[in-house]
């Protein structure tokens, strides 16, 4: 089975170094908001091209701890994108905002003309979470016009590590950008992590004691922050293991996505495209097939011993947990809903091979179609 990922390769490849950053820990007796955090914050923002990386416990966290420094409280509105993982409205509920969910452009994002719209019609929605989706980047440019108008934001870059628009790095045009090193991720732990990252010094000062129990000097508690510190083990993996390979791993992806786009010739298999000016790192592949069609898609991909999967199955507003939870939709929902019933995610991590790649491409071309989907469901 070609896998959606392949941990076991990446140890086969990794292993040393994960050893090395495992014995430095071990030996040095200090497991918690040490010196293999602060290394990594340091590797990471240079990384990044911003002064200041805050290593946090996860990517929600990132997210939660950033809006919280920026001022959001119970009750405020935040604007944010319909498709994404549920970590992005989780960290506006968690903060005490509201989710006002935005538009869904073709491509899954964000409607960025919709939400310029809605934020200069209702300002009294004064906080945005825009996700950079799949690995693409948002058009930076009018994310920068948005927060000039005095909305405060933070990037979710949880999927989109290197990604750039027009040469620029994503999660530069807000205040803050979030960041997830899940397994899964294009930068990923042997666990959870994450880091809020920013241009502001006195902001990345309040993320440190955010995510230390609000701590300013030992056991002086400013304000009831959280337990959400990057573990010291993490961060060497990340450090000794992650951040050296990324470069290699990013373009690795991006050959790939490029064989998908120029071989993947299905007349039924479209490919959403990022928009231009965007240069995707691609943390996922995702393609859209016709309504209706979608688990005859996947089964068939099966039987072709291709593992698929969904990203993500519902938009935010359908999820059954919104259902308790005070939300707004800011547009019409139906491009949203339309966009999850059709999208499906291909194999798409740096160590597939180059025939299964192949392989890939061949079963996407060779499924039936809708007209037989519909034929089996009938």
């Amino acid at each position: 089975m070609i896998l959606m990922n392949d941990f076991r390769r990446q140890w086969a490849d990794a292993a040393p170094d994960f050893r090395r950053a495992l014995d430095r820990t071990g030996a040095s007796g200090w497991y918690i908001l040490g010196r293999e955090v602060e290394r990594f914050e340091r590797s990471l923002a240079a990384a990044w091209g911003l002064p200041h990386a805050v290593g946090v416990a996860s990517g929600l966290d990132a997210i939660e701890i950033g809006l919280r420094i920026l001022g959001c409280r119970a009750g405020d509105r935040v604007l944010t994108a319909p498709v994404s993982a549920f970590a992005t409205a989780l960290a506006v509920l968690r903060a005490g905002g509201v989710p006002v969910f935005a538009p869904c452009s073709p491509n899954g994002l964000a409607d960025l003309d919709a939400c310029a719209e809605i934020l200069e019609r209702d300002p009294s929605i004064r906080f945005f979470v825009p996700v950079h989706l799949y690995g693409h980047c948002l058009d930076l440019d009018r994310l920068a016009a948005i927060a000039a108008r005095g909305v405060r934001m933070v990037e979710d870059c949880a999927q989109s590590i290197l990604a750039r628009w027009n040469g620029r790095p994503c999660g530069t045009a807000g205040e803050a950008a979030a960041a997830s090193f899940y397994p899964t991720k294009n930068l990923g732990a042997l666990g959870d992590g994450g880091a809020l990252l920013t241009r502001d010094e006195d902001l990345a000062a309040q993320a440190r004691c955010w995510r230390d129990y609000g701590q300013q000097g030992k056991y002086h508690h400013i304000v009831a922050g959280l337990n959400s510190r990057l573990d010291e083990l993490q961060a060497a993996f990340l450090a000794e293991a992650g951040l050296p390979r990324l470069e290699k791993w990013t373009a690795r992806r991006r050959a790939i996505a490029r064989a998908y786009i120029e071989g993947i010739r299905h007349p039924e298999v479209e490919i959403p495209a990022a928009a231009p000016g965007s240069d995707s790192v691609w943390h996922l592949f995702p393609v859209l097939v016709p309504d209706g069609a979608k688990e005859h898609f996947r089964r068939h991909m099966e039987q072709c011993g291709v593992q698929t999967a969904e990203h993500y199955p519902l938009p935010l507003f359908d999820q059954p947990a919104m259902r308790e939870a005070r939300h707004e939709l800011a547009g019409d929902p139906e491009p949203a809903r339309r966009f999850c019933r059709r999208e499906v995610s291909l194999p798409i991590h740096p160590y597939l091979a180059d025939d299964e790649v192949q392989a890939v491409i061949e079963a996407a071309n060779r499924w039936a179609g809708a007209q037989q989907a519909a034929r089996a469901k009938g």
